[in-house]
């Protein structure tokens, strides 16, 4: 038995050198096998990483891509509308001009055939006369008195018969040069239609062409996120403005203090108007003053004022008394604005108007007309954005509006 013990031990010690004879050199490499799977683990990551890297340029790119179209159409529609507003002006200008041309060719018409009738009549008289009717008249004078009367009587009527005739072919001239001016009114009428309907056929595909736009930010999320930055940059951009124009206002209020006149325009008038202002247009109210929440990302972007929803061409009012104290065509994401300055350190602003009807430094009532409402550096459509500031803080325009 104990000789059979040993016999099974020898044979498991041998089982035991053999398997690790076997595992040996699997053992050995374990070390080299890890670090080749800890290297291709690190080149995987690596490749993710640059992928991401490159598809976040590539939609940082789409970003900027969308935004800088809006931008592009933007300044496009503003040239476009003043082109068009410009030819409408011509285009009204030159009806009135046509109307009058009309009106004096009428009237030179009829005149000229009522000189030609009397003309006619003259013409008749002499041609049954005969031509030698004014020496019959002449010869048969009793007296050398009546001779010379008869001859005085003679020339008076030669002459009224020139001054007949000159008159005549004066009024025909005004005739043909009134057909001339209508003609030539009539071909710049033509024309200026001409590049009316152009630059309105070039408009309405500038719209379509931002509806486009402005629907790409609308549904894509990083389109929208930027253009949400550029309006967070805007709006830092009217602070500094504000800033400036208070620094401004102060200076300008310590120079009349010192010497001894108003301190400031409006002193106290916008302030007794809180929660009676009437408002700059009526319309529906679809942004809100604060934090506005999108309702698909759930992105917040703030608000400095209120939307009112308007057509575009609406008249824009003023709400209180005030100087234009500012103007842009294209002030980023507000597009065409108005900053009116109204005493105190309080300011209103009027944004994505279509259209601005003051000048710099104007006088304006409360209920002024001072621009048309539109649709400018707006994502929510034909909308006027309306501010109220005192100094560079954002007040609620709801508690002053009534």
């Amino acid at each position: 038995m104990r000789r059979g013990r040993l016999a099974r031990l020898a044979r498991l010690a041998s089982f035991a050198l053999l398997a690790l004879s076997l595992a040996a050199p699997v053992l050995a490499q374990a070390p080299d096998s890890i670090e080749a799977l800890k290297r291709k683990e690190l080149e995987d990551i690596n490749r993710r990483a640059k992928e991401n890297r490159e598809k976040a340029t590539q939609l940082k790119g789409k970003e900027t891509q969308a935004v800088t179209q809006l931008r592009r159409t933007e300044r496009d529609l503003a040239v476009t509308r003043k082109r068009l507003r410009t030819l409408q002006n011509r285009q009204r200008s030159l009806d009135q001009q046509l109307d009058v041309t009309r009106v004096n060719l009428e009237r030179s018409i009829l005149s000229l055939e009522q000189q030609r009738q009397r003309l006619g009549r003259r013409l008749r008289a002499l041609y049954k006369s005969g031509s030698g009717s004014d020496l019959e008249f002449m010869l048969s004078s009793n007296s050398f008195a009546q001779l010379l009367a008869r001859w005085d009587f003679t020339v008076m009527v030669a002459e009224q018969d020139r001054v007949l005739l000159e008159d005549y072919r004066g009024r025909k001239e005004q005739v043909e040069a009134d057909k001339q001016r209508l003609e030539v009114n009539l071909t710049q009428v033509g024309r200026n239609a001409k590049n009316t309907n152009q630059q309105n056929q070039k408009l309405a595909e500038l719209r379509s062409e931002r509806a486009g736009t402005v629907k790409t930010i609308q549904t894509q999320r990083q389109a929208y996120e930027a253009a949400a930055v550029e309006l967070e940059k805007t709006a830092r951009s009217i602070r500094s403005l504000l800033a400036t124009l208070e620094r401004k206002r102060r200076e300008e209020a310590d120079r009349a203090k010192a010497a001894g006149r108003a301190p400031q325009p409006y002193s106290g008038d916008y302030a007794k108007g809180q929660g009676q202002l009437d408002w700059p247009v009526r319309g529906s109210v679809i942004g809100h003053f604060g934090n506005e929440v999108h309702p698909k990302w759930g992105t917040i972007t703030p608000n400095n004022g209120i939307d009112i929803e308007a057509a575009i061409g609406t008249p824009v009012h003023a709400v209180a008394k005030g100087r234009i104290e500012y103007l842009s065509d294209d002030y980023g994401t507000y597009g065409q604005m108005i900053l009116v300055n109204h005493g105190d350190g309080f300011y209103t602003m009027y944004g994505h108007l279509s259209s601005i009807g003051v000048a710099l430094g104007q006088e304006v009532t409360a209920g002024a007309v001072i621009g048309q409402s539109g649709d400018s550096g707006s994502l929510k459509g034909p909308v006027l954005h309306f501010e109220v500031r005192k100094g560079g803080a954002a007040l609620d325009p709801m508690d002053w509006l009534n």
